[in-house]
């Protein structure tokens, strides 16, 4: 194995998005690294909407965790089951073995689901500052410990049970979450619309009825309705550190639009945000740079904070992109124009 090297991906600070709720309420520059040029254009006019409305974008936190899931096998359906309902009886053992794992590591849920003769274990915790991954696989382990003390004829058959479900598209990430369930959500008015976007709220609202939504259901997705968020966070995970196979959860994000007296209502619900302010990959120089710039360290709220920006982040480059593909050639003249200087199409 050779010794470390860096791949430079281009990186521009967008915004400031203009934020408001109850886990910030400023203007924040945020950095973004991609390949994709028109990406930071798009985030650019997404946050341009945001700084000339009164209250910007409003973040609203959910929830917080991040899960494993470990399956173990029994004796009979029988015996699993009965296991299945006694564990729902054990949430403060449960909870005092968690802890001692990790002085971070807090207990929120465990869900069971019994398959023959196989017990499936989806463990949550809040991973505090970290995102998490092994903080709850150690959890985890010492889960597993402990049932087999508790049940004899319980015998381990694997730490990771695709229950989690950890980098995987699923149903079970979009209903329970996994990571930070941030909603973001403003209302632009139609005059707004027509100046920075070149769109009516009711074109934009037909348009994502028609694509996000049938079009997604003819696509089989799940849990998912949205133009490209994925892009979005990819550029924010590299350029803060995180994980970036985790985009595969995070891209389970729904957005909601209606008309209201003439002005759009947007919002955007994501359940899987999982990022970190701690641990690997947040100690390189650059990573540490911008989390300073976004005011997301040594502090207890963090991560959320950090998973808050990211949903408005998400939220402006949306509102643009399906504002471009409301006006036919739109979309391909811009990338084409960014992309390859190319402006007579």
């Amino acid at each position: 194995m050779s010794q470390n090297q860096f791949t430079l991906i281009p990186t521009r600070n967008v915004g400031p998005i203009k934020i408001s709720g109850e886990i910030l309420n400023e203007q924040v520059t945020v950095p973004m690294a991609t390949f994709e040029k028109p990406l930071w254009y798009s985030a650019s006019r997404g946050a341009s909407v945001s700084r000339n409305i009164p209250a910007g974008i409003n973040l609203t936190l959910v929830k917080e965790n991040m899960t494993r899931s470990c399956v173990m096998e029994g004796g009979s359906a029988s015996e699993v089951i009965r296991i299945h309902h006694q564990l729902q009886e054990k949430s403060v053992e449960i909870a005092e073995l968690i802890a001692k794992t990790s002085r971070f590591a807090k207990f929120e849920s465990l869900h069971t689901e019994p398959v023959g003769n196989l017990l499936y274990l989806r463990l949550a915790i809040n991973p505090g500052q970290a995102s998490g991954h092994n903080m709850v696989t150690k959890a985890a382990d010492m889960l597993i410990s402990w049932l087999q003390t508790q049940y004899k004829n319980l015998k381990y058959v694997s730490i990771s049970a695709n229950f989690c479900t950890d980098k995987k598209t699923s149903a079970v990430n979009g209903i329970m979450g996994r990571g930070k369930h941030i909603i973001a959500e403003t209302v632009i008015p139609y005059s707004l619309c027509k100046k920075l976007l070149h769109v009516t709220p009711e074109q934009l609202v037909n348009l994502h009825i028609k694509k996000n939504l049938i079009g997604s259901i003819l696509a089989g997705s799940v849990r998912s309705a949205n133009s490209h968020v994925a892009n979005t966070l990819l550029a924010c995970y590299l350029a803060t550190g995180q994980d970036a196979a985790n985009i595969v959860e995070g891209s389970q994000a729904i957005i909601h639009t209606e008309l209201q007296n003439d002005d759009l209502y947007f919002s955007l619900s994501m359940p899987n945000i999982i990022v970190g302010t701690i641990g690997n990959g947040k100690d390189s120089e650059i990573s540490m740079q911008h989390l300073k710039q976004l005011k997301c360290i040594d502090t207890e709220q963090a991560s959320v904070r950090l998973a808050a920006i990211i949903t408005a982040t998400a939220l402006c480059t949306e509102i643009s992109c399906i504002a471009d593909q409301c006006i036919q050639g739109k979309l391909m003249t811009g990338h084409l124009a960014i992309e390859r200087k190319i402006t007579n199409v």
